[in-house]
């Protein structure tokens, strides 16, 4: 400590006064577990009149997080942090190597050099506002895009950046390694609390699939069918719902290719990174039977029939080989982002010109089997998904066209008629109005109809507006039109708190009379 320093000791905390003037507060916060030093809390206070009260404040609250154990007890960077998570976490290789290149990609550029201590909401929401508003982290820098780094001529490919966030399925990765990583760091004793935690929850996934329709199906198969080696492939997964990589791994021991008793079992999978290939447990690491029909299991059988016949084998391929492969006797498998690229490329030429991938042929068999009324615990059994049918129902169940247009069409039988319909224009009309001005006529016409026959002479009374409604089914008002349309014929008199009466022949000249004279003065 120089001359113009000094220090004053409180319990297990340090108040040091800096050449400057300011206070300097720093605590013991025991050994750094990455490198062995030890670890200080520390906090500048400036310098001014109530600077000694602040410090003594600044070393309670250091004393206080400390020995409530929210401080980072390193000085350990993210960088370090993810490089020990990597290490000792054991996850699916393909899962690892997803996340390593999301953490090399968006993780370590911004945050790795960043002390643990220092990661705090307001770091993490700056984060992912970047990441959310442009992947490459131009910062609104104009620059050429390229197609590849390597020396090439530029075309269309290349051109002016344009900023393209990334999706929230990535950014919900990137939150899951680095939540992983903090919840790591605090069981190893590096960090009191996860301050990855602190980051705002990013909203769930909102599955929006669009499987083929049932014509959109048959002209797939039509068209896959043109190569039979291929119509097979597609015919399978549209059938069982397997994933890519679980076709890819199918050999011929797998299936029992029995009428009435067709069975195909899944038990690994084929993975892909790059060029590289290898086979692995299924996704959620369980084997499954699936149940085929009678008529998959006669393709199948031709199926094998002709390539043991390529192949020059008999009628039999052995066991082991792979029921889709590039190589005679199947000792190859198929690799999935090739099965991939193939099935969007024949979506997309003509005829179909449609903008497909393959994995909705699983949506499409899921969907055909809830819409045939199989129970979702069956479907989730048949995809090899966990949980009994929960993620079934969350996932796909929600698609079921089909099955939707049913019930609608099942409802729309049992509701009353609709009161609306649409004019020869396409508009819609109340047909309301319309059906009283025909019951209405309809009620005036039968009473015109009894005076004019004498079944109702002068001096009868008409029934009463509540009997005329009940008699003909419908409103009061609507009784009350229809006599008020024979007072303006002069048919019947009508006066206040008394029923209508016919009208003798010398009244109904009388007001015919009137109506014509009113006629008239209107005109003019």
């Amino acid at each position: 400590m120089t001359s113009t320093s000094r220090s004053k000791r409180k319990g297990r905390g340090e108040i040091e006064r800096l050449p400057s003037g300011s206070l300097r507060v720093r605590i013991y916060a025991g050994t750094d577990p990455v490198t062995g030093k030890r670890h200080r809390l520390e906090e500048i206070v400036p310098a001014g009149p109530n600077a000694e009260d602040d410090a003594e404040r600044a070393l309670t609250r250091l004393l206080s997080q400390r020995d409530e154990q929210r401080n980072a007890r390193t000085r350990a960077t993210v960088n370090q942090l993810l490089d020990r998570y990597f290490a000792l976490t054991r996850v699916e290789q393909t899962t690892k190597e997803n996340y390593e290149s999301l953490a090399r990609l968006h993780i370590r550029p911004l945050l790795g050099d960043v002390s643990l201590a220092k990661i705090n909401g307001e770091t993490l929401d700056s984060f992912y506002n970047v990441l959310r508003k442009c992947r490459a982290r131009c910062q609104g820098r104009k620059y050429i895009e390229h197609r590849t780094d390597r020396p090439h001529k530029c075309d269309e490919k290349c051109g002016p950046h344009k900023c393209k966030g990334l999706a929230d399925g990535s950014l919900r990765k990137i939150h899951a390694v680095l939540s992983g990583a903090g919840k790591r760091a605090v069981r190893w004793g590096w960090l009191g609390v996860n301050p990855f935690g602190q980051a705002d929850p990013l909203p769930a996934a909102r599955p929006h699939p669009k499987p083929p329709t049932a014509d959109q199906a048959a002209k797939i198969a039509t068209q896959a069918w043109k190569d039979l080696d291929w119509g097979m492939l597609v015919w399978l997964a549209m059938v069982t719902g397997a994933r890519r990589g679980e076709l890819c791994a199918l050999a011929w021991d797998r299936v029992t290719l029995k009428p009435g008793a067709g069975v195909l079992e899944i038990r690994s999978s084929i993975a892909q990174r790059g060029g590289r290939t290898w086979e692995k447990d299924t996704k959620t690491h369980q084997q499954r039977r699936i149940t085929i029909d009678d008529a998959t299991v006669g393709l199948l059988a031709a199926y094998q029939r002709r390539c043991a016949q390529r192949a020059g084998l008999g009628e039999e391929m052995p066991g082991d080989a792979r029921i889709f492969s590039n190589s005679p006797d199947g000792s190859r498998w198929l690799k999935p982002d090739s099965v991939s690229q193939r099935y969007a490329r024949m979506c997309a030429r003509k005829p179909l010109e449609w903008d497909m991938n393959i994995h909705q042929l699983r949506h499409y068999s899921a969907t055909e089997l809830i819409s045939a009324g199989v129970d979702v615990t069956t479907v989730g059994g048949r995809l090899g998904h966990g949980g009994g049918g929960s993620t079934t129902l969350r996932f796909y169940s929600a698609w079921v066209s089909e099955a939707d247009q049913r019930a609608a069409g099942t409802l729309s039988t049992r509701l009353p008629e609709l009161p609306v319909a649409l004019d020869p224009a396409g508009a819609l009309k109340s047909t309301v109005q319309a059906a009283e001005d025909t019951q209405y006529k309809r009620i005036a016409a039968d009473l015109r109809g009894a005076i004019v026959c004498g079944a109702l002479k002068p001096g009868d009374t008409l029934p009463p507006f509540a009997e005329l409604a009940s008699r003909y089914g419908v409103a009061f008002n609507t009784a009350q039109r229809a006599v008020k349309v024979l007072k303006s014929d002069g048919l019947v008199t009508v006066s206040r708190g008394r029923r209508a009466v016919v009208a003798s022949p010398d009244t109904r000249r009388a007001q015919s009379d009137v109506v014509s004279l009113q006629t008239r003065r209107r005109a003019t």
